[in-house]
């Protein structure tokens, strides 16, 4: 992180319509929070169906892979900036022969990946003149957390539950979303507790046995849709045995990218905003 401040503080603010690519989703994310579309963007089409918001244009080429960008492409496209995640520092010298090049820093369990997303953009913005920009998508941002806050304080008349995130890998296998995961940023801005705590990890998830969410006394699971294989889980007697299950707190939450930048948090509170909203309050 303080690689990237550093360079693009140092940095002089491109033309009005700067030409960048990003080898990174999270960089691409940011750069279309700015009012930029990038030149190109790594595994563009992945991005279109796996992280969806904001929108990449339909007219915005591939990049290459995000673990291998097409060089020939990049210097046809002439960029006047590359903006690179760090697993792309060993080829750094073979890009900057094309451009400019600014590394961003990654999810990791020595910082804050929230703050860390949010110091990224602010510092974007800055390279290219837009910081006020982007103070104020921030701020909205930070409106329709507060707005949505209100909304379960309402809904959960003033005692909101504690929450869990997961994603089903498979039907015996399950990923919970830990300390320092965005799914957990969100909640926080939402004023939301985990009911199952966990370690920080480099990306905020654990992965465990679906027969550990029994152990979890109290609050709402929800999951992130798809789940391909529900049909071979939540049928069975041990899924319908489960507390939160026979008690009403489970509920699913619309695709939501949890690896994004600093907007996912917004995306995400949205998604579980919504999906607490159709848990049913038994009243005392």
């Amino acid at each position: 992180m303080c690689l990237l401040l550093a360079l693009l503080c140092a940095a002089g603010p491109l033309a009005a319509q700067p030409r960048v690519v990003a080898l990174g989703w999270e960089a691409a994310e940011h750069l279309l929070k700015l009012d930029i579309t990038p030149l190109a963007v790594a595994d563009a089409g992945d991005y279109r169906t796996w992280v969806v918001r904001p929108t990449l244009p339909d007219e915005v080429p591939s990049a290459g892979s995000r673990t291998e960008p097409n060089l020939e492409l990049l210097a046809h496209l002439q960029p006047e900036l590359i903006v690179i995640p760090p697993l792309l520092e060993d080829i750094r010298d073979k890009l900057e022969r094309i451009a400019p090049v600014v590394a961003y820093s990654s999810f990791s369990q020595n910082h804050d990946n929230y703050l860390s997303a949010r110091d990224n953009y602010l510092a974007l913005a800055r390279h290219f003149g837009r910081e006020a920009f982007a103070r104020e998508q921030l701020q909205a941002m930070q409106a329709r957390l507060d707005a949505l806050h209100q909304r379960l304080l309402a809904h959960f008349h003033g005692r909101l539950p504690k929450v869990t995130v997961i994603r089903f890998s498979s039907p015996t296998a399950v990923f919970i979303n830990g300390d320092n995961s965005m799914a957990q940023h969100a909640m926080q801005l939402l004023h939301l507790r985990p009911a199952y705590p966990l370690p920080p990890s480099p990306w905020g998830i654990v992965q465990t046995p679906v027969t550990t969410l029994g152990r979890i006394e109290g609050g709402v699971i929800l999951h992130i849709e798809p789940f391909a294989q529900q049909d071979q889980l939540f049928g069975t007697p041990l899924w319908r045995a489960m507390p939160f299950v026979r008690d009403g707190r489970f509920g699913a939450m619309r695709s939501t990218w949890t690896y994004g930048g600093v907007f996912s948090i917004e995306y995400l509170a949205e998604a579980i905003a919504e999906a607490l909203l159709r848990i049913e309050v038994k009243q005392r």
